[in-house]
């Protein structure tokens, strides 16, 4: 039995394999200052309340954009867990070929996505879109290449912006909207995040495909929180929730050949 985690600005996203089966995800808010003791007492305890042994997970994959709680993290697993988990960081096998001007730039998500995309779509191009807090465009071309993308603030992030930064616009709930015409202040701003995050993302995909692939459209992924709100758009070919899983499992498996 695999655990995996994704420690994410907002959340920890976490995942159990048996085998290449995903039998649970699960997750948790991330925080900074948060003690090994809590951390690890979560991961036991959610495995438990799921009708899992604690003691029969044998191995553990980490990836993180938040360095700060990765020490708690490891020392949680290793206390509660009886395992040091797998890191994916620079310098592990990761089976592609970073193109970043410096490789140590890209955030392991990131990578962890790109690796499982490469691994159920060998030899394609592919686009893979993450929306979370930030949302991320990654570009891996036919040869495993990771060549890049885009970051931008995500909708939750955006919708924020307003909140916080405006004396009148308040938080209002983050949703698909049809109409582009807001009739109300709270109507406005949901069709601003909406409809604003899928123009822009239509315009970041048109450039990559011209910068990377010669204006050709290769196979789009989605994964992220957000990424359902936009089903139907023709934004995307598919949605897989769990990308990040994957690729951290795959990961592990490289590194303990």
């Amino acid at each position: 039995m695999i655990l995996c985690l994704d420690v994410g600005n907002s959340h920890i996203f976490g995942g159990v394999f048996e085998g290449d089966d995903l039998k649970l995800t699960f997750r948790k808010t991330s925080k900074q200052g948060a003690s090994s003791d809590e951390y690890g007492l979560f991961f036991r305890s959610i495995l438990r309340e799921n009708g899992f042994d604690p003691e029969q997970v044998s191995h553990i994959a980490l990836c993180s954009v938040v360095p700060e709680v990765v020490y708690s993290i490891s020392n949680g697993c290793q206390k509660y867990l009886a395992r040091s988990p797998f890191v994916l960081k620079a310098g592990t096998r990761t089976g592609l070929k970073i193109r970043y001007r410096n490789p140590l730039e890209v955030g392991a998500d990131r990578i962890a996505n790109a690796i499982a995309g490469t691994q159920m779509y060998p030899g394609e191009d592919l686009l893979i879109l993450d929306l979370g807090t930030a949302t991320t465009v990654d570009v891996i071309s036919a040869g495993r290449d990771y060549l890049g993308g885009v970051i931008i603030p995500g909708l939750r992030m955006s919708m924020q912006a307003l909140d916080q930064g405006t004396a009148r616009l308040s938080s209002v709930e983050i949703q698909r909207v049809e109409s582009t015409l807001g009739r109300s202040t709270a109507d406005s701003i949901q069709s601003g995040l909406y409809h604003g995050h899928l123009g822009a993302l239509k315009e970041i995909m048109s450039g990559l495909c011209q910068d990377a692939f010669e204006g050709e459209r290769p196979r789009v992924l989605a994964t992220g929180g957000f990424s359902g709100l936009f089903s139907g758009t023709g934004l995307y070919d598919e949605v897989i929730p769990d990308l990040v899983l994957r690729g951290l499992l795959t990961a592990l498996r490289m590194n303990l050949d």
